[in-house]
């Protein structure tokens, strides 16, 4: 009979764990969806390994196409930090501005962060066409705030 029970609370269990599983995917896509139906997500860069970020802009384009193309997916892309210079339009090489302004034209938004551009020093005007500054001082922030909007996270 203990054994049973005990047996009973394991299957039990395991369809519990089972259904959860399988409900989580859709809560998580229904909180990154805007009322149209559009998956939002948030890519964050900071690093200045310049094969980090080429492969976050590959991720990018992937991603957009994977959704079925930029009706169907919002991406914002906040860039801080050592990651800066990498988006410098005069030190960017060939393969980084192609990637970039694929991301672009498929609609994807880039921002820079403000204190990180006075830091280096540099302006909007010094970046690849196509970034803004971010909509708060400090990119941190802006994370933190699109992430409350319902942005999924992703840090290649």
């Amino acid at each position: 009979m203990l054994r049973t029970m005990s047996y009973i609370r394991l299957v039990f269990f395991r369809l519990s764990l089972a259904g959860a599983m399988a409900i989580l995917p859709f809560g998580s896509q229904a909180l990154a969806a805007d009322g149209q139906g559009k998956v939002k997500v948030l890519y964050h860069v900071d690093g200045k390994d310049p094969e980090v970020a080429k492969y976050a802009l590959a991720l990018i384009n992937k991603h957009i196409d994977a959704e079925g193309g930029p009706d169907k997916i919002d991406v914002e892309l906040v860039v801080h930090g050592p990651a800066l210079e990498l988006f410098e339009k005069d030190r960017m090489d060939s393969e980084m501005t192609k990637r970039f302004d694929q991301i672009i034209e498929k609609g994807a938004k880039a921002e820079m962060c403000q204190v990180s551009m006075k830091a280096f020093g540099k302006t909007i005007d010094n970046l690849a066409k196509g970034f803004v500054a971010t909509l708060h001082p400090v990119a941190v922030k802006r994370i933190a705030d699109l992430q409350k909007e319902g942005y999924l996270y992703i840090k290649p």
